[in-house]
């Protein structure tokens, strides 16, 4: 689709999530006392990522001409203990009904099933200890701080699976969008050429006072399952129906046979997928007013009547939908809700808390890498002996030398953590 005006249900976008603001160094100075203490405050947190569901938003349209989005940056500390500010968070509207997967794996992430619905998506990078941080009994005036953590960019695909209770189905220029209109408040396009309606429309079909949403689902034609015409563009968004309605041309004014015609929906659906091939399907026999189209009922009826619903209208002046919005009614009462799309729900783009590690050889160099390098990255200052001490400490703690240890390493072998390459001392 490359008109500006046109439906847009499936894109890809850029996210990143804020940066954390670097940790302060700096001490304390009175007139005459220079350097009285540390009071270097924390860096702030960076901005957090969210995806918001919007009833009042269509389509996907909007994001054809922004597809990146950046959180704010965490600031730095500062001075007298005082930390920086953390990053603006960025919500990210999308239409109720889009469905949002990490591209790179395919995951579904989430599914913004409901309005006003919240997702956090990516988190910003925690912000850096100031030097105030790193003081212990031994240690009264380090003179290192910490960086802020530093996150990726990353890419999403949404994808909008439009939510109605019954899709409307059939060949183009079967009348669907015109019965839509009669049994709802909806006033979609008509016209009487094919491919009048480029995207799913949705109407609010009222029973005495009771009522359920129906879509007309566009553009299905014989091979739409391969990609063939409009149709493969929009047979996901029959996926969210509970049921289908199916509309034939049964006057055969156009040349065609409605019993093929008919054949042909189907298995374009059983082509895309079994779910919706196996969907309750109520049929409705359209411009039954049209001469000739008697005849065609009557063939029609007898070959699928017993295994289909079916139903005489004439779309153009409402004829025949009173009962056929009563069987649609009364089929969705004996039906499960629409259900929400299965989503990992503890998928974040967070960077994993637990400290790990791994130790491999490269040549005659112990390599150690890990969450635990990471961290040790962002905190140790290789000119300042309090900070490469604190660099030590954790290495022995967290089981590091141990591990070394027990690989091999002997003394004066080269370990390489991170940026800091140095001789090994068990």
């Amino acid at each position: 689709m490359t008109d500006k005006n046109s439906f847009t249900d499936k894109v890809k976008i850029t996210i990143k999530a804020g940066d954390g603001g670097d940790g302060m160094n700096s001490f304390k100075a009175y007139k005459g006392k220079p350097a009285c203490g540390p009071d270097g405050g924390d860096g702030g947190k960076g901005g957090d990522i969210y995806i918001l569901a919007d009833r009042g938003l269509n389509d996907l349209l909007s994001f054809r001409y922004t597809s990146k989005y950046v959180a704010g940056n965490g600031e730095r500390g500062g001075t007298n203990l005082c930390s920086g500010r953390g990053g603006q968070n960025t919500v990210i509207k999308v239409p109720v009904g889009t469905v949002v997967k990490d591209y790179a794996t395919g995951t579904v992430i989430a599914d913004m099933f409901c309005d006003g619905e919240k997702k956090l998506i990516a988190e910003g990078g925690r912000g850096g200890k100031g030097n105030t941080r790193f003081t212990t009994a031994k240690r009264h005036a380090p003179n290192f701080a910490q960086r802020g953590e530093k996150v990726e960019p990353h890419v999403l695909v949404l994808e909008l699976k439009v939510i109605a209770d019954v899709g409307i189905i059939g060949f183009p220029n079967v009348g669907k969008s015109t019965l839509l209109s009669k049994i709802s408040a909806a006033r979609p396009k008509v016209a009487n050429y094919h491919f009048t309606t480029l995207s799913p429309n949705l109407g609010v079909v009222s029973y005495y006072d009771n009522s359920f949403v129906a879509a007309d689902i566009p553009g299905l034609i014989e091979g739409a399952s391969q990609g063939a015409g409009l149709g493969h563009d929009f047979l996901r968004h029959i996926e969210r129906t509970r049921m289908l309605l199916h509309v034939v041309d049964i006057s055969g004014v156009e040349g065609r046979n409605p019993s093929e015609d008919f054949v042909k929906i189907n298995a374009e659906l059983a082509g895309y997928s079994q779910k919706l091939a196996a969907l309750p399907q109520v049929v409705a026999l359209n411009k039954c007013d049209i001469y000739g189209a008697e005849d065609n009922v009557k063939a029609f009826k007898k070959k699928y009547g017993k295994k289909y619903k079916i139903f005489t209208i004439t779309a153009v002046d409402g004829s025949g939908t009173e009962e056929l919005v009563k069987c649609l009614y009364e089929t969705l009462q004996t039906l499960p809700p629409v259900q929400r799309e299965q989503a990992d729900e503890l998928f974040t783009y967070r960077k994993p808390g637990n400290l790990e590690f791994e130790i491999y050889m490269d040549g005659d160099a112990y390599v150690v890498v890990g969450t635990l390098v990471d961290m040790l990255s962002r905190n140790v200052s290789l000119n300042d002996p309090d900070s490469m001490a604190y660099f030590q400490k954790i290495l022995r703690e967290k089981g590091v030398i141990s591990q070394l240890i027990a690989m091999g390493a002997k003394e004066n072998d080269t370990v390489v953590v991170g940026d800091v390459e140095f001789d090994f001392i068990p």
